[in-house]
């Protein structure tokens, strides 16, 4: 089990480009790989053959370092996670669910992934922009060899070396911006639930890039919109143009699952009335002929629509079911190119609001169709968001108002994400930004949470950048970006309390901060071995580490998440953690009678049923886990009739 430093870096040196996406296949297609490990593609073709034509051409987006921004995606963290104890015990964040992570967001992916996976409804992002002064440069901390990156890559050494140039010297050019964005999205996407979306702010630099690259991880065919977005309405003098706007792209985790919501809009007139309150109509077919019936053949099935059933105004029931006296009705084709259009939802939402939110419409010409009631009180978000309130004119005002000076450049405005939050998450949601900055973000979700008493949450990461010297920041204190991301968090927090008195919801969070080991620390790590270490444990490295982080870090992996608290459990004087299936023994000096104690608690304890006991290995000697193991296989005699997973992490 892949779970501390020295067994991540062991693994590391074997990874490959396309170990994750051959680690699905092994999941789902077993048959098609040989005894030696090898995966047969004929075998996998005729899986397909008769559900998907597979051809010989395609088009996708090449760049210089692809493969190696893959491989980064593949390779584990080596960093831990350090909890702020002090912060993290304020009464206003020891309960909060809300988290901030203060380190490289690659690293704080993929520590994610292993808690959150499929758990993220939304992701908002406002990355580099690559505008040349906007001080994006690729650096990674990555030491390949030109020799090895060349054999893991199956490449030349002199595209090795062109790659290496990118990630040490530093380049601001288009495919080191690609090959720094690309191994994010790949993790991010498998944060995001099936019925998930992201959001990702982008300008003219990298806006068409983006575009073929999200297609590329999330699929074309997820792409949802492009919002233009004013943001700077006076015009922004770039030569020849006075540029007003930026981007927000729009993707979806799976186009067939996923959930958008409507926005407020109480200045709506409304046509229709019913027990719920005003609404207009709207035809659920999708009108874009990207989505079709060739590509979309799970929306295009029959309504019928039931005409000894009538309402008010027009209307009658629908059904999935053909009966007497029914009309079949399928979406309409497009008078442009005869493209058959398919519906907007999928037969079981379908069927869900089935005569409540969709019923079916004659209009004034007796053509039947199948609407969707439009609430009064709601609005479709429009793909042109040209609002004032949108403008970063009005984030920065924000910022300078709650911080007391021009602390951050160009952060997002509240309105802006809050209404992407409003379309794209529930009230009781997690949304994660791993370009937090100044922190709209967590701002927009707490602020939010107050006026409507949702509970969504937030997951915020930031890389602890210096400020920029001399700057305002730096004069008021900051050393680094996610300081000031946590101070609007506390700021806004206050003006949230004031302005809402009797408001209960999460206005704290709780802070990580994700730490490298030391060289000295991994030369000891390295130099440990467990085989020749029988008499002695090393409590230096448990020094070096500290108990909060091997507990957060190893909390994390196993899937507790970063807000999980394990339960101190006393055995005879030394100190165990308990969780779900886990007891973690990390201080050293195991005695015979903490031994014992850990047997009969598992003896005598109908509701302490750990299945896996994890030992820091470090602390411990050979004669200590051997006792244990040997004790802990009584059970196995015993009523409850455990079988313990011994797990020793180093």
């Amino acid at each position: 089990m892949i779970t501390m430093i020295k067994d991540i870096m062991n693994a590391n040196d074997s990874a490959t480009p396309n170990c994750r996406e051959m680690a699905v296949l092994k999941e789902n297609f077993p048959s098609c790989f040989k005894a030696d490990g090898s995966f047969d593609i004929e075998r996998f073709k005729e899986f397909l053959s008769d559900k998907i034509a597979v051809t010989g051409e395609g088009y996708e987006l090449k760049f210089l370092g692809k493969n190696y921004a893959r491989l980064l995606a593949s390779i584990d963290t080596t960093t831990v996670v350090v909890p702020d104890e002090e912060h993290n015990s304020k009464p206003e964040n020891m309960n909060s669910e809300n988290i901030y992570i203060s380190g490289d967001n690659l690293d704080g992916l993929k520590h994610l992934l292993k808690s959150y996976s499929r758990q993220v409804k939304c992701i908002y992002i406002d990355p580099p922009y690559n505008t040349g002064t906007d001080g994006f440069v690729y650096n990674d901390q990555f030491n390949f060899t030109v020799e090895e990156l060349s054999e893991k890559l199956s490449i030349s050494e002199e595209q090795a070396q062109r790659i290496l140039d990118l990630t040490k010297r530093g380049s601001a050019s288009h495919s080191a911006w690609l090959m720094f964005m690309y191994p994010r999205l790949l993790l991010a996407r498998d944060l995001l639930k099936d019925n998930g979306v992201i959001y990702i702010s982008i300008d003219d630099n990298e806006c068409h890039n983006l575009k073929l690259l999200c297609d590329d991880v999330f699929g074309e065919e997820n792409f949802v919109g492009n919002f233009v977005i004013n943001s700077t309405p006076n015009g922004r003098d770039y030569g020849h143009i006075g540029k007003m706007h930026e981007y927000c792209l729009f993707y979806v985790k799976n186009n067939e699952e996923a959930e958008t919501n409507m926005l407020p809009d109480t200045d709506k007139n409304f046509k229709y009335i019913d027990d719920k309150g005003g609404f207009n109509i709207h035809p659920l077919y999708n009108s874009n002929e990207a989505f079709h019936k060739g590509n979309r053949p799970n929306l295009f099935y029959p309504f019928y629509l039931y005409l000894d059933e009538p309402c008010e105004d027009g209307f009658f029931k629908i059904g999935l079911e053909e009966r007497d006296n029914s009309i079949e009705i399928y979406p309409p084709k497009s008078l442009r190119n005869n493209v058959q259009f398919v519906w907007r939802w999928g037969k079981e939402k379908a069927r869900r609001y089935m005569n409540q939110e969709i019923i079916g419409y004659r209009t004034n010409s007796d053509e039947y169709r199948i609407v969707q009631k439009m609430r009064h009180n709601e609005k479709l978000i429009r793909s042109i968001l040209s609002d004032t309130k949108y403008s970063s004119r009005r984030g920065t005002a924000e910022v300078e108002e709650l911080l007391g000076g021009k602390i951050f450049s160009f952060p997002k405005p509240l309105s802006l994400i809050s209404d992407l939050i409003k379309v794209g998450m529930n009230e009781d949601d997690i949304i994660v930004d791993f370009f937090s900055g100044s922190a709209s973000t967590a701002h927009s979700v707490m602020q939010l949470n107050a006026e409507d008493s949702g509970r969504r949450k937030f997951i915020m990461v930031q890389i602890p950048e210096p400020v920029l010297p001399n700057s305002d920041a730096e004069k008021a204190g900051y050393k680094t970006i996610d300081e000031i991301g946590m101070e609007r968090i506390r700021r806004a927090a206050t003006e949230i309390k004031e302005d809402y008195p009797d408001t209960t919801v999460d206005l704290g969070f709780k802070h990580y901060t994700l730490v490298e080991p030391e060289q000295n620390t991994l030369d000891k790590l390295e130099k440990f071995d467990p085989t020749e270490n029988k008499l002695f444990a090393d409590k230096d490295i448990l020094s070096d580490f500290g108990k909060p982080t091997v507990l957060a870090t190893w909390l994390v992996r196993d899937g507790y998440g970063l807000t999980a608290d394990a339960e101190e459990l006393n055995f005879a004087g030394y100190n165990g953690y308990y969780i779900g299936k886990h007891l973690y023994l990390i201080d050293p000096e195991l005695s015979n009678k903490a031994i014992e104690a850990i047997v009969v608690k598992y003896e005598t304890d109908g509701s302490f049923n750990p299945e896996n006991v994890v030992l820091f290995g470090y602390s411990f000697t050979w004669t200590e886990m051997e006792a244990l193991k040997i004790n802990l296989k009584r059970l196995k005699d015993t009523e409850k009739n455990l079988r313990i997973n011994f797990d020793i992490r180093y």
